[in-house]
């Protein structure tokens, strides 16, 4: 397969998240322009990063067990590429609120609350991104599995799993940064589930630490 028929079949397998990239572009070009750089960049990043999760909750959704298994057989190609950025765009907007929150203690109380309000969006959809993501790559691990190599194993394994069933575990581990009854059983998974873990657990200090300082802000104003 040459690079043009690679790049095609990588972005006909993901339109939700090319869609939600066009999305954040428009609007960063039509947002008001007497926004800071860091704000618009934000804000794109919240417009893209909401349309992208909508998008492919509603897939999770529908999805049907079988769904699930076509998609996760199908979503392989630069599928470990694709987590990785998402993540690192997910910690460098963590970054981007810690400079945008230090430059609202000089405003007044109107514009500080617009980043106050910015602040509040990119963390609740930050944080909601990063196990969303890392659902997508548990169910292909699961479905990419050889016969007799399992690389999670449910409680009720009769049953055809749907995405709410990855969701939980990936889910369980963003609160709780350990896993769930559901048992880890590939070398892999149990490398991926380590990073999510260590990840959820600086992103849940961060949002604390984030959320401390904008109630201080407010009570201060």
């Amino acid at each position: 397969m040459d690079a043009s028929a690679r790049i095609v079949r990588f972005l006909s397998n993901r339109p939700r998240i090319f869609i939600g990239v066009a999305i954040g572009l428009i609007a960063f070009f039509l947002e008001p322009w007497h926004f800071r750089p860091i704000q618009r960049a934000l804000f794109a990043w919240d417009v893209g990063m909401w349309s992208y999760l909508v998008l492919i909750w509603i897939r999770m959704v529908r999805a049907s067990p079988e769904d699930v298994q076509r998609v996760a057989e199908r979503e392989d190609e630069g599928a470990t590429t694709v987590l990785a950025i998402i993540t690192a765009a997910a910690i460098a907007s963590l970054v981007a609120i810690v400079v945008e929150l230090s430059a609202a203690k000089g405003l007044g109380p109107k514009l500080a609350s617009l980043n106050y309000a910015l602040t509040a969006v990119t963390m609740i959809g930050g944080w909601l991104l990063i196990p969303t993501v890392f659902t997508l790559e548990y169910a292909r691990y699961y479905h990419q599995a050889g016969e007799g190599e399992a690389s999670l194993k449910f409680p009720d394994p009769q049953e055809p799993l749907d995405y709410w069933d990855f969701m939980y575990f990936a889910f369980t581990i963003a609160v709780a940064s350990q896993t769930s009854d559901v048992s880890v059983c590939s070398r892999r998974a149990r490398r991926t589930a380590l990073a999510q873990s260590i990840l959820s657990f600086f992103f849940n200090a961060a949002v604390l630490g984030l959320c401390v300082n904008i109630a201080a802000g407010l009570l201060g104003s």
